[in-house]
């Protein structure tokens, strides 16, 4: 049996092609949620792209046996989370989806440097994570 998350990798890769090719657009979530969220100038298929990101996992807990992550953080850590993550896709002039889906697909040498990054800092961090604790 194919893997769930298989299928979810090829259709964000899917997403990600026929956005380019209908709109030329690249799918990188922060952009097109900050587009869609607190632009002036927020277009249809932003706001659509972004109930997307919701309607499927609630779809997927419908349809499936997958358990809900236990979250153990408060409102507080997770809006500093969020807020954080808003940040640093601000001065990396974007996120892991559109650096490391959409960028390396187009061959952009800054994406892969972007996703390299994003990738050592994870380790590192659960790497001290894992010491710490």
């Amino acid at each position: 049996m194919v893997q769930v998350s298989i299928i979810g990798g090829l259709l964000i890769g899917l997403a990600s092609l026929l956005l380019m090719l209908s709109l030329g657009r690249i799918a990188g979530i922060s952009g097109i949620a900050y587009r869609a969220l607190f632009s002036m100038r927020s277009e249809t298929w932003t706001l659509c792209f972004v109930l997307g990101l919701v309607a499927g996992p609630v779809m997927m807990l419908g349809f499936t046996a997958v358990q809900v992550p236990d979250f153990t953080l408060g409102w507080l850590e997770t809006l500093l989370g969020g807020l954080l993550v808003g940040i640093g896709t601000r001065l990396g002039s974007g996120c892991t989806s559109g650096h490391g889906v959409c960028g390396i697909g187009r061959g952009s040498m800054r994406s892969v440097i972007a996703t390299l990054v994003f990738m050592v800092t994870g380790m590192l961090t659960v790497g001290l994570i894992g010491v710490v604790s």
